[in-house]
């Protein structure tokens, strides 16, 4: 059998190593497409997968962004039309949906995002659609509750957990909270993405109060970000290529990060994880928020920080449940994409 899985930004590598692994153990044919889109690229090769590269990111120009869309499909079907693809399955492509309809691929379309506006014209075209079971009450079940609520699945917890299931269940933070010198890691905000209205350069300010106690560790998003690390004279450590999660996760006292998948991973491995992110907050960053594994707070004082982790020494989480659900998810999905295949 041949599955089709399209990997448009950094965070879906981690999402589908574990289904290309047994898959491609169970003899089946995976085909990966990309988008050279922040880190995707690279990450892919570090995996060692074979990929075809069809289309890149036009960051916030919409008019570049409507011209894009219509040609990466054409480009993703003239690609595919001879491959005899039997099924496919993405996380948040919204190109791909389209693509699969034209060629009569089943497709799973995935997303935890409630606030995209890809997801209006990707479920529609979808076979199936699967969301996190923190977004079955919100605004989007009755976007879609009229037409297409019948090819609506929510599958168990949050889609970090469904990969980092395999690598650290069982995974428990140990480091003793001292508030002496530390290592803090920060994930900056998503300057190319069309819903991020914030301003660029906030980040700046908080990493200036807390460079005086902490060590900083910049995890950049593109490259116009390690540009303007570069060239600041802020005191920092940049990071300019994409590190492995283990070598954060051994290294990282501190997480700070301004949304994204990065920051709920390191949540629920238990490191002390704060989320300065300005916009809507998303429902599964609310879902964590209310489980006690990561906090918010959009104006960041070196005081706040502090009374952040007197709370982190008195209030252990166990993620055992969180880690349960992602096993529950992978079986669900993986069985629900076995169930389409033509």
């Amino acid at each position: 059998m041949k599955i089709w899985i399209d990997l448009t930004n950094s965070p879906h590598v981690n999402f589908f190593e574990q289904f290309i692994k047994e898959l491609t153990q169970e003899g089946e044919d995976i085909i990966i497409t990309c988008r050279d889109l922040a880190n995707t690229k690279d990450l892919i090769d570090q995996k060692g997968w074979n990929y075809h590269i069809i289309g890149t990111h036009h960051g916030k120009n919409k008019f570049r962004k409507m011209i894009d869309f219509p040609l990466r499909v054409l480009q993703l079907v003239k690609y595919l039309k001879n491959k005899k693809i039997n099924v496919a399955i993405v996380h948040s492509s919204f190109h791909a949906s389209l693509a699969a309809f034209i060629l009569g691929i089943p497709i799973i379309y995935i997303n935890d995002n409630e606030h995209a506006k890809g997801n209006l014209i990707s479920v529609p075209f979808a076979t199936v659609a699967m969301f996190p079971e923190a977004l079955e009450n919100t605004i989007l079940q009755f976007k879609y509750k009229s037409f297409f609520r019948n090819k609506i699945i929510f599958y168990p917890g949050v889609k970090e957990a469904i990969y980092l299931q395999y690598k650290y269940n069982g995974f428990e933070y140990s480091k003793t909270m001292q508030l002496k010198k530390k290592k803090i890691y920060i994930r900056t905000e998503p300057w190319t993405a069309l819903y991020y209205k914030s301003d660029k350069n906030f980040i700046d300010e908080i990493i200036t109060k807390l460079s005086e106690d902490y060590s900083i560790f910049i995890l950049p998003r593109s490259k116009e970000q390690v540009l303007h690390y570069e060239n600041s004279k802020l005191k920092i450590k940049l990071v300019k290529k994409p590190l492995p999660l283990k070598n954060i996760v051994d290294d990282c006292d501190i997480f700070i990060g301004a949304g994204g998948s990065m920051t709920r991973e390191i949540s629920i491995l238990g490191i002390p994880t704060i989320s300065i992110y300005r916009e809507k907050l998303l429902e599964v960053d609310k879902y964590l928020i209310e489980k006690g594994f990561l906090y918010h707070e959009q104006q960041l004082t070196l005081d706040k920080l502090k009374n952040i982790l007197l709370k982190v020494e008195t209030s252990k989480k166990s993620n055992s449940d969180i880690m349960s659900k992602g096993v529950e998810a992978y079986r669900l999905i993986k069985s629900t994409l076995y169930k389409i295949a033509r």
